[in-house]
């Protein structure tokens, strides 16, 4: 038998001004960079649904056609859609597969497409026909359609946020499109829940969501949505395959959530009081706080400069923040060199009112190519490339800047530019809840501040315009 790999993976923020061209989906922009054919099966080793699903496969031919991924920004362009599905669309042509798996985000939109995994495995299947299965495996945060439920055989949603489960999913969709394969029809049974999830809410590691999860039955799949995609498809879904029993599953899952509601709702401090709690509570060690509207992970440009005025302007000791994104201070900084004090303008995002840079004078501390390797749990053995990147050291505070984009998923991306954040008494960092998975065992308490930036932590805070009229905004309180 041949099953075909392929995976493309997106989670667009609508409300974010910067797209996803082709060639951030070549440099993969804390992901793995783009790989076609055989340098698929390298990803194996690495936590990613494709990764379990390469090293579960036995006694089959594998036929790896692309892996490609990006940081989430604005919609996809049409440009980099269509040649990264083309691919996987032309060796469905040729290759006549007997079964097809894909992994996907489940949260894509792109400049033409709403729904941009609906399109995809709809065009799969108008190729392959009803004969061939197709299993793809989803983002915690997909926002799922019936086109999607249409079109696969099969499809399953990550459990755990931080998304440390990647590859155990990957192995979870192996084993589904076996059972496929074998003959066994997977009958989908799926409900909406009425309201969009924030994303700090959607963290395993507290509550409501780790009882949800914990709770969840083995064949079910709870996708909580990504509360930042302003389509009729957004929203939280549960939904299973099989026969007896799973709508009665789905059915009491849902209930568990809805019942819940008002514990989905976040109340977050403003930078300045963040920075106060943390510089308190820092006496029982390093305290890590998240700039979660400034997560890369969500859209963020890594660039709003609220957390690092509110940090620069307390007595708080030895503190670090990063990764920000500017290849111009970083490309000064290398300039410069290692001892020198550069006069900065430090990051600013344009598209966040109020947001401004930071003018100060920086000491150079370390340099670096930017090359780094995960050994957290989040994304174990991958490998990312983010250009010239730098410390910078304003006082007591220490800046990782870099060229390239990527949220804060591991602790050796400080490590990369000079920064040992296990020493520091505050450490910011720009991610939501990803950081949790490599930074929570280091730190005696984790804060979660509200600084303005492109990520609402809390959806009604953004302009929609197209949500379905029967989801509402956010949960009620």
């Amino acid at each position: 038998m041949k099953i075909l790999a392929a995976g493309f993976q997106h989670e667009t923020n609508t409300f974010a001004a910067a797209p996803a061209g082709y060639a951030n989906f070549e440099n993969g922009e804390g992901f793995p960079a783009l790989r076609r054919g055989d340098d698929v099966l390298g990803l194996a080793k690495v936590n990613l649904p494709i990764g379990g699903f390469l090293s579960a496969l036995h006694d089959v031919t594998v036929q790896p056609v692309i892996w490609a991924a990006a940081s989430p920004s604005g919609p996809v362009t049409a440009d980099a859609y269509e040649r990264i599905t083309g691919e996987i669309l032309q060796a469905a042509r040729e290759g006549a597969p007997d079964g097809i798996y894909l992994d996907l985000h489940g949260a894509m939109v792109t400049e033409h497409h709403d729904d941009g995994e609906g399109e995809l495995l709809s065009r799969l299947r108008a190729i392959v026909g009803r004969h061939v299965p197709i299993v793809a495996s989803l983002d915690l945060h997909a926002n799922l359609s019936e086109r999607m439920f249409a079109a696969a055989d099969a499809l399953i949603a990550y459990r755990t946020y931080p998304h440390v489960d990647m590859a155990e999913t990957g192995r979870r969709a192996a084993r589904l499109l076996a059972r496929r394969m074998a003959g066994e029809q997977l009958k989908p049974e799926w409900q909406r829940v009425p309201f969009l999830i924030p994303i700090n809410a959607g963290c395993t590691d507290l509550e409501p969501a780790g009882s949800v999860y914990g709770a969840l039955p083995e064949g079910l799949s709870f996708a909580a949505g990504f509360p930042a995609a302003d389509i009729p498809d957004c929203g939280p879904v549960v939904f299973g395959y099989g026969t007896a029993g799973v709508r009665e599953q789905v059915d009491r899952v849902h209930e568990q959530v809805t019942s819940l509601e008002s514990d989905w709702a976040v109340a977050l401090p403003g930078p300045e009081e963040a920075i106060a709690d943390a510089i308190r509570l820092s006496v029982e060690g390093p305290v890590v706080i998240a700039d979660t509207q400034d997560n890369p992970g969500a859209g963020g440009t890594a660039r709003t400069t609220g957390l690092l005025k509110a940090l620069l302007a307390a007595d708080c000791g030895p503190a670090a923040i990063g990764l920000f994104t500017d290849p111009a201070a970083a490309a000064a900084a290398h300039a410069a060199g290692v001892g020198a004090t550069l006069t900065l303008d430090l990051g600013g995002e344009p598209a966040v009112p109020g947001d401004t840079p930071v003018r100060g004078r920086f000491v150079v501390e370390h340099l670096s190519d930017g090359r780094c390797r995960f050994d957290g749990p989040m994304m174990h053995g991958n490998v990312v490339d983010l250009g010239a990147s730098a410390c910078l050291r304003s006082g007591a505070v220490r800046i990782g800047v870099t060229s390239g984009r990527t949220q804060m998923f591991d602790r050796n991306l400080f490590r990369m530019v000079g920064i040992e954040p296990e020493r520091q008494r505050i450490v910011v960092v720009k991610s939501s809840v990803h950081f949790r998975g490599d930074f929570a065992p280091m730190a005696a308490h984790v804060l979660v501040a509200k600084s303005p930036g492109v990520m609402a932590a809390d959806p009604a805070d953004l302009p929609w315009r197209r949500l379905s009229p029967e989801v509402r905004i956010s949960p009620a309180r």
